[in-house]
Formats: structure tokens, sequence, C-alpha cells
């Protein structure tokens, strides 16, 4: 039983809640039950008192002889004695008439008055005992009633924590509906979850009306399954467009190869070779660039330093050959903290991609704005669509007005420009450039 509550989270709540309940009920309960006994028992000692005063004013006034039935002013009060300094009643009332003394208790001169209990053979009695004078002989007046059976039995706390042990089971049975109501969802969610598969990512869990927790969990879960049916979407794709870009260059060498076998003889040994290392060239920088996007994600926080834009910009245009000049509007102190390696390879593919698109001019610029820091290079050729701006960041992908001129690249420059900005907590994006292209990445500055 206490392994199936420490597995369930329903029964662990309804637990506590139980012994919250009766951490609160029980104290409180106890409470009520001492201060209710203590205001009774005041109620009647202050009854008590007053009828033992009024009864010895009588007599010291001579209004009241001895020897007499004593009148009960207050009904609640019926059991009335007044002994004298030797013992012997004086005068009682009817109801107390055939008991004996009701106390023994004499009070004294520093406290004429005195409450107390005692028990008789036939009943027990809560009583005050008053001296009518000051003498030491002086008769005691004896007021009391029967112990209220508030006061005599336990039957008032049976009952108070009674009910205290009903509000407590119920409190405990209310926990586990409410409980069982909230977290029906989340069994259902994980039914859900256990049907789905490697294979099929396209199922979603159900989402529960409002704005709770469970509900925003089941948000989370759904938007967690579409981002593994995206990836997963993504990796077969991309298998599918590596093998295909990979099998281009093998096929190409194999039948030069095979072509020189068959053909020796017509064979120009040194075409061949410079054909077969551009194919492997291809091939190597295929490889390369599939092993940068493998990495990108996992490196990021191992190798961060602090990084100047302006001063990465300058140091790449210097040591390149490009066949356009190159434009740059550098600000200074725009630093970053990132991988740098990883931030030069983004810079040298837009210059690439800039300087294979380009009509007679690519720009660099480097600002900050809200906090960001701002790389873009800018291009005078083709302007790209709108719709084509998020998918020239995908693998492979190559626009098809670009496919005669963009000859030389792996086609995944921008992919991995792509995720080297996602891995710096930044995003790259295509802007509208009239006349021309602009790509825009954007990190955040330090």
């Amino acid at each position: 039983m206490s392994a199936l509550w420490a597995r369930s989270l329903r029964g662990r709540v309804t637990l506590i809640a139980t012994a919250v309940a009766a951490l609160v009920l029980i104290p409180v309960s106890v409470g009520a039950v001492l201060v209710t006994k203590s205001l009774v028992e005041a109620s009647v000692y202050e009854a008590t008192r007053d009828t033992a005063e009024r009864i010895a004013y009588e007599m010291r006034s001579g209004a009241l002889p001895l020897g007499a039935s004593i009148p009960v002013p207050d009904p609640s009060v019926d059991l009335i004695q007044i002994v004298g300094a030797d013992g012997r009643l004086l005068a009682t009332s009817d109801a107390a008439r055939n008991l004996p003394p009701l106390s023994d208790v004499r009070p004294t001169d520093e406290n004429r008055v005195i409450s107390a209990t005692n028990c008789l053979p036939t009943e027990c009695v809560h009583l005050s005992a008053v001296r009518v004078s000051k003498f030491t002989d002086s008769p005691v007046v004896y007021a009391g009633r029967s112990t209220p059976d508030l006061l005599a039995t336990r039957m008032f706390e049976v009952i108070v924590f009674g009910e205290i042990a009903v509000l407590i089971g119920l409190a405990g049975w209310a926990t586990w509906l409410v409980t069982g109501q909230a977290l029906r969802p989340v069994a259902t969610m994980r039914a859900e979850l256990d049907a789905v598969h490697a294979g099929d990512l396209s199922s979603r869990v159900s989402e529960p009306p409002g704005e709770d927790e469970v509900a925003e969990l089941a948000r989370s879960v759904n938007s967690t399954l579409a981002r593994l049916e995206r990836s997963a979407e993504q990796q077969r794709q991309f298998a599918s467009d590596a093998s295909h870009e990979l099998r281009t260059p093998i096929a190409g060498l194999r039948a030069q190869l095979e072509s020189a076998q068959l053909y020796p003889e017509d064979t120009d040994v040194e075409t061949l070779v410079c054909s077969a290392l551009r194919d492997t060239d291809r091939l190597e920088a295929i490889i390369t660039d599939l092993l940068l996007l493998a990495r990108i994600g996992s490196r990021v926080d191992v190798a961060k330093e602090r990084v100047d834009l302006a001063e990465l910009v300058r140091q790449e245009l210097s040591v390149r050959a490009d066949k356009l000049p190159v434009r740059a509007d550098l600000v200074e102190g725009v630093q970053v903290d990132g991988v740098r390696l990883q931030l030069a390879r983004v810079l040298t593919n837009l210059l690439d991609n800039a300087q294979r698109h380009a009509e007679h001019y690519v720009q660099v610029t480097v600002s900050k704005e809200d906090g960001m820091a701002v790389l873009a290079v800018e291009n005078d050729g083709v302007e790209i669509a709108a719709e084509d701006r998020e998918r020239i960041f995908e693998r492979f992908t190559r626009l098809d007005a670009a496919r005669s001129r963009d000859a030389g690249g792996t086609g995944l420059g921008l992919a991995i420009a792509r995720d080297v900005a996602m891995a710096h907590r930044g995003q790259i994006t295509v802007e509208d450039c009239p006349g021309g292209a602009r790509f825009v990445l954007r990190l955040p500055a330090v």
C-alpha cells in the first residue's frame, strides 16, 4: 500500500492534504473544547457566587431568619446551605435539605469567596462559599448546582472529535476526487504519448480547455512533438539530399576512372587527375560542412570568447581575394560572446554567397540595435522573393534562378550560418533590399 502511494501523485497529494487538515482541525478543536468548557464553568461559578453573596447579604441584614427554608433567587442554583462554624447546617434550600454539607471548604480573611467542585455520594456539584461576616466564627453560605453534563462527562469531546474526524475524512476524499479529476488529462496524455513511436511523430496529445498548468503542459508536449516531427523530417530530407549530393561527384569520378581503365590509350592522365581532384575536393567540402553542422550545437558553449565583430570583418577581408570590391561600414566596439571560428565561418559563407550573386559590389556593415549586434552582408545581385527567404536556409537548397551561377558551393553554407546563429542565441534573416539581397545576422551584444 505504501509503495502504491509512493508511486501515485494523487495518493501523495491526498495524504498531504489529509495531514494538513488534521494538523489544522485537531488543535482548533482542542482549543474550542477547552475554551467552551472554561466559559461554561466560569458562567456556573458566576451564578453560584452571585447567589451565595446575595444570601450572605440577606443574612447580614436580618432578612433571612435561621432555620427557615432558603428561597432560591436563581433557579439554576438550587443547592444552598448555611453552615455554622461548628459544622452544623443552620438553613438549607428545599433541594439541598436531605444532602450532606456541600463542602468543607471555608473562606479565609484574605479570600472571602471560594469557588470549588465537590462530589457528593449522589452527584458532583459546582459551588461557591461566602462568609457572612468577617468574624472567625462567621457562618458560611454554600451555593451550588449539579455539575453540567458538558463538564461532568466526555460526551462533548466525543462529539467534537467525531465531527473533526468526519471533516478530515471529507477533506481527504474531496482531495482524492479533485486530484483525480485534475490528473485525468495527464493520464490521457501519458497513454497518447506511449502510442507515439519514432516511425510516426504526427500524433498529438489531447489539449484540455483552459489556461492551467495541465493545459500548458499539453501545449508544450504538442510543441515538442511538432519540433521532433520537423526534425525527423529534416533528417530524412537531409539524408536524401546528402546521398544525392555525394552521389553526383562519386558517380562522375567513377565514370572517369572506368573510362580510363577501358581506354587507357585515349586517356589524358593530366586531365583525368585534374577532374578527379575537383570531384574529390567537392566531396571533401561536402563532408567537412556536414561534420561542421553536426558539431555546431555541441561545441558552442565550450569555446566561447569575446569577439569584436568589426575586427572579425577586417581580419576576414584582409585574407580574401574577391573578384568584386567589398565595402565595409563598421561600428567599433560591437562585441558578442561566441565561438570565433564559427562566427568567422558565417561571415565567410555570407561573403562567398554575395560574391557569387553580386553584379558590381558587396557591402558589409556592423552596427548595434536595441541591445543586439547586427552584421549585414548586402549585394546588388538578384533579389530573393519573400516566399524563398526561409527556404533558402534549408540544407542543399538552391534557388532555380541561381543554379547556373552557384557553382562551387556545397549547398550548406546558409544552413551552417543559420545553425551557428541559433547556437549563439541569435538569428539570421533575409531583409528587403531593392535591387539586390541583404542577409542580416543578429546576436546578443555584450
